[in-house]
């Protein structure tokens, strides 16, 4: 099939009037246009006035056309990435500014189309800005056939209403906070979650209802006793803030993770870091009544922080429509036992990592002995004067107080920088001396600030592997770590202390001390990277284009921590679509001489008749006036 939807782009508003009455009266917060949050009157960006935007939910191979209108009133560009989908053959469809398209200029539309060759939960959000943490995002669903689908037995529902999108939210635009944080003293943590665009954040009372309180609704989750359903999770995290996800009294089995299958496993919560997307498997088997579905933000959302969390209520059917008993707070919503994919946790016996997954996709060439093409990636907070928030000539980061201090969040001590025409399209438009990897680099990026189109090449067909190490030196944070374009196998991780260095690291490497996984790793598109530790990940290299690889953290990516991975030469890049927009820079260079300027005037009428009309009206209006 084609499945067509329409997005409109544009700014918005929380409780705004289309929201009547809301939260006094419930039910108008679920109207048409109302946008209830966590209660925080605030701007919003949104698509086609929804939080989340429109949920896309289509069948392995359909055919996904989007028309874009951006009606952005700020003239900024836009584009939209699809988060999960491999573009295969329609590399141009991956909507990354700059990279594989035009950002879309205001007031104009750009039309996405594209296969859904990849079968699992994904989704979409808004690659241009910091648009995604305002509220460009929704989920994308690719079903398969349950001839295909390896763990259909294990569920008897798997309903559009249990997809569940959750992120990190501020009371205010993230521009905003981008700027205060870059240029003063700003923080960037966040206070809240949200669960499929809500949370009862802020209190509301009214003087006749003396001493009730109420709030904005919360998400609810039915499912039917004796029945087992699959739930999918997505996280658009916008800050350093895993997610750890549980259900009160509910064990969960989880069989998947970015569309792809593993053998199942029982746990108790599991944390979900920027960009992933787990599938778990709910048996609603215990007693009829409301149980809290947990969002526990990490981290910088952490117990040392704003304690940021969201509540959704599981309800089974027959139970009376009020809340679970169980404490809210946030201390008390941790969650003990066996957990999935921990924050900068060494393995244990409750702390499993991703690598300790059995992948049910069959090995391919990722994951053959030894691979074509290796690198090192160090992630880290450079202590170093960047000149877009630390001039060193005017306020170096030597003469500013301790809080206005910026580490620049980097990769190989290299800032990456956007080119000025998407190199997929244009590439002979971005000059080659504009590229650049840390051995090509010219300065000694330890002592200076480095950026350049950060790109690396590989072949057409190679088996890459790529050691991911976040040297931890400055924060203990984390970096989750999302490539476009194809799917990796995750094959080795490990947190060796509070902090690491590549040499330390390349030791324990050339002295076979990091054991890799090259049957059944699991397969995904977004990994974290653990502070003081390494990642290291396979793919096969056979899709030909510019891929984005980058961490996932909002302000991270803003500033360039993020690589270009050139797959293929130019030739073997596939061609643009006819009439594909294009941009760049432009200097004037001078008029141009128009040799026949008769033939470009857009109406027939010579100058000579022309001059008659003005004079004819200019002598009627001069007699009218006598008269």
């Amino acid at each position: 099939m084609t499945c067509i939807y329409n997005f409109t782009l544009e700014y918005y508003y929380t409780l705004s009037k289309a929201c009547y009455d809301c939260p006094r009266n419930i039910t108008d917060c679920n109207r048409p246009h109302c946008i209830s949050a966590d209660g925080v009157p605030r701007s919003v960006v949104v698509v086609n006035r929804m939080l989340p935007g429109p949920g896309i939910r289509v069948c392995q191979n359909d055919m996904i056309v989007v028309n874009v209108k951006n009606q952005l009133e700020t003239n900024e560009g836009t584009a939209i990435h699809w988060h999960g989908i491999y573009q295969k053959g329609s590399q141009w469809m991956d909507g990354v500014p700059m990279v594989t398209q035009c950002p879309i200029p205001t007031h104009s539309t750009f039309q996405y189309r594209f296969k859904a060759e990849n079968a699992g939960t994904h989704y979409w959000h808004s690659h241009a800005g910091v648009q995604r943490a305002d509220g460009i995002f929704g989920h994308l669903v690719v079903s398969q056939p349950p001839s295909r689908e390896v763990h259909f037995s294990l569920y008897d529902e798997d309903l559009a209403e249990h997809t569940v999108m959750v992120n990190d939210w501020l009371n205010q635009l993230t521009i905003d906070r981008f700027a205060e944080h870059h240029h003063s003293d700003g923080d960037n943590k966040p206070r809240l979650m949200l669960i499929n665009g809500k949370a009862a954040y802020q209190d509301f009372a009214y003087d006749d209802l003396p001493g009730k309180i109420l709030n904005t609704p919360r998400e609810v989750f039915h499912v039917n006793r004796t029945k087992s359903y699959r739930f999918r999770i997505v996280s658009n995290a916008i800050f350093n803030c895993p997610l750890q996800i549980s259900i009160d009294d509910h064990p969960i089995i989880i069989i998947a993770s970015d569309g792809n299958p593993f053998e199942p496993i029982v746990v108790d919560s599991f944390n979900i870091f920027a960009g992933e997307r787990y599938d778990f498997v709910l048996n609603a088997n215990k007693d009829v009544g409301n149980y809290w579905f947990r969002v526990r933000g990490l981290a910088d959302c952490g117990e040392n922080q704003k304690q940021a969390q969201a509540l959704a209520i599981l309800r089974y059917h027959g139970s009376p429509k009020e809340l679970p008993t169980a404490p809210q707070d946030y201390m008390r919503s941790k969650q003990g036992g066996k957990l999935l994919n921990p924050w900068n946790q060494k393995e244990n016996e409750d702390q499993i990592p991703v690598t300790k997954l059995t992948s049910m996709v069959p090995d391919d060439m990722a994951l053959k002995e030894q691979p074509d093409k290796k690198f090192y990636l160090t992630y880290d907070f450079s202590k170093i004067d960047n000149i877009f928030y630390n001039r060193p000539d005017l306020y170096p980061l030597s003469s500013v107080v301790r809080q206005k201090h910026l580490y620049s969040p980097q990769i190989n001590r290299i800032s990456n920088m956007m080119p000025h025409a998407p190199i997929l399209t244009q590439h002979d438009d971005v000059p080659e001396e504009l590229y650049c990897d840390k051995d090509t680099i010219q300065k000694n990026c330890t002592e200076e600030f480095c950026q350049c189109i950060h790109r690396l090449k590989v072949d057409l067909g190679d088996t890459v592997e790529i050691v991911l190490i976040d040297e931890g030196v400055t924060f203990n944070a984390n970096h989750p770590t999302h490539l476009h374009g194809h799917p990796f196998r995750v094959i080795a991780m490990d947190k060796l202390n509070t902090s690491t260095s590549l040499e330390e690291v390349k030791a324990l490497d050339e002295g076979g001390f990091i054991k890799r996984k090259l049957s059944k790793a699991v397969s995904k598109d977004s990994v974290t990277v653990p502070d003081g530790g390494y990642t290291v990940i396979r793919f096969y290299a056979d899709n030909a284009g510019a891929w984005f690889f980058h961490c996932h953290i909002q302000f991270h990516a803003d500033i360039g921590m993020a690589v270009i991975i050139q797959v293929g030469t130019k030739d073997e890049m596939p061609k643009r679509p006819k009439g594909f927009p294009k941009c760049g820079t432009w200097q004037y260079s001078g008029m141009e001489v128009d040799p026949n300027p008769k033939d470009k005037c857009s109406s027939s009428t010579s100058s000579q008749q022309l001059n008659f009309h003005l004079k004819f009206v200019l002598f009627i209006y001069v007699t009218f006036k006598m008269l």
